[in-house]
């Protein structure tokens, strides 16, 4: 598990093609300090394992599956891309974003970017199959970045970027028909779990207030 609170800007040093995926190689300056092989890294809000450490020119190696490839959007990755890393949730870590497990659900599409003195607002394309876990002032993960969604549409939702976070995350680098990786909120997934198969009319009159309250 993550939190969606990007420790450090990473930087792609190579993607080779291997068997049924690719070997990931990214240049880590502060994660690499305490990283094991064997320990989970949330790359671009993909988690991964860590397949082998160069200490000696601070490099983390991944070995990504065809499946990883096609579904997210480290296969796009080349020499010199940034990319938004984390390491795993333990029991002494603050939980400053929301709890983000590092499964991809869909990839989006930047439809617009707009000024706004010096914050950013973001409108970015998703499957329907992402759209349905999300509520206005609920937690989305952008390429695994904890964010607030500001609007839900249609076919599409915002968030507003802080200046800080455009320094220290890939959104700074991202520009109208970039492709990111989403998840949402996890929680929304559980909660339609445990009451989806039930339709009784107590179940019914609490998805409605979990609705009116604006958990789903």
């Amino acid at each position: 598990m993550f939190t969606g609170i990007i420790l450090e800007l990473g930087k792609v040093i190579s993607v080779e093609k291997i068997a049924q995926g690719a070997k990931l190689k990214i240049f880590s300056e502060k994660l690499i300090k305490d990283s094991q092989i064997g320990d989970s890294i949330a790359v671009n809000g993909v988690c991964l394992t860590v397949t082998e450490i160069d200490r000696t020119k601070k490099v983390l190696s991944f070995e990504l599956s065809y499946e990883t490839l096609k579904k997210t959007t480290l296969g796009e990755l080349k020499k010199d891309s940034p990319v938004n890393l984390e390491s795993a949730l333990t029991l002494n870590t603050k939980l400053g974003g929301h709890l983000v497990s590092g499964h991809v659900d869909g990839v989006g599409v930047i439809k617009k970017i707009e000024k706004t003195g010096d914050y950013i607002k973001i409108e970015i394309e998703a499957p329907q199959e992402v759209l349905k876990y999300c509520v206005p002032k609920g937690s989305i993960a952008v390429d695994g970045i904890s964010l607030t969604v500001v609007y839900l549409f249609t076919n599409s939702f915002s968030v507003v970027i802080i200046p800080h976070t455009l320094k220290m995350t890939t959104l700074g680098f991202k520009n109208v028909g970039d492709s990111v990786n989403l998840e949402p909120d996890i929680i929304a997934k559980y909660v339609e779990r445990l009451i989806g198969n039930r339709k009784t009319d107590r179940d019914e009159e609490l998805l409605k207030k979990l609705k009116d309250y604006g958990y789903l």
